[in-house]
């Protein structure tokens, strides 16, 4: 048996535990095209083949021939670029980066208002437009629901107030205390 040198010119094949997690993800996907209703799918603008498969899967009802027709679907995604279908999908369920980022972008706020007095006032300087009443109230409210451990009302409050004040695309830098960490 001969070996082959490692600085081979040609990139090397993908594994076949690769190609089959590929195939899988684009099957996947396939079963997220099948949830969407007629006008999202539309808007996907997908290759005639593929969206007539797609069509025949929201009509079969049979286990086995929806199976096979999944199978088909995946075989046919593999012809697709299917990076701007997954994000377009990702978007629609909420998962694009951007908007993960602000979700999480508000938690820390929350969770400074909660825990540090400064906070509201850094707020009321980075955001003029924020109400500092309203939101010392609100954390004043979830504090005292924790000790009382009552249902978290003021606490998503207060998460809500912060959607309104805080611009979707909003980005901070991390704070000195949070890289050190």
């Amino acid at each position: 048996m001969q070996k082959t040198p490692l600085n081979d010119s040609g990139p090397l094949p993908a594994s076949k535990t690769r190609r089959k997690q590929e195939m899988h993800a684009l099957q996947d996907m396939g079963e997220q095209l099948i949830q969407l209703d007629l006008k999202r799918l539309a808007e996907l603008d997908l290759p005639e083949t593929l969206a007539d498969a797609v069509l025949e899967a929201k009509r079969i009802s049979k286990h086995g021939a929806l199976r096979r027709q999944m199978q088909f679907i995946g075989k046919l995604m593999r012809d697709v670029d299917a990076a701007p279908i997954q994000e377009k999908l990702d978007a629609w369920n909420g998962l694009s980066s951007q908007h993960t980022a602000w979700l999480h972008l508000l938690e820390r706020w929350r969770e400074r208002l909660l825990t540090d007095e400064l906070a509201l006032g850094e707020l009321g300087q980075k955001y003029p437009s924020a109400d500092l009443q309203q939101l010392r109230l609100l954390s004043r409210n979830a504090e005292k629901e924790r000790l009382a451990n009552k249902p978290p009302k003021s606490f998503r409050m207060l998460f809500q107030e912060l959607q309104k004040i805080i611009p979707e695309g909003s980005r901070e830098p991390a704070r000195n205390d949070e890289r050190d960490a």
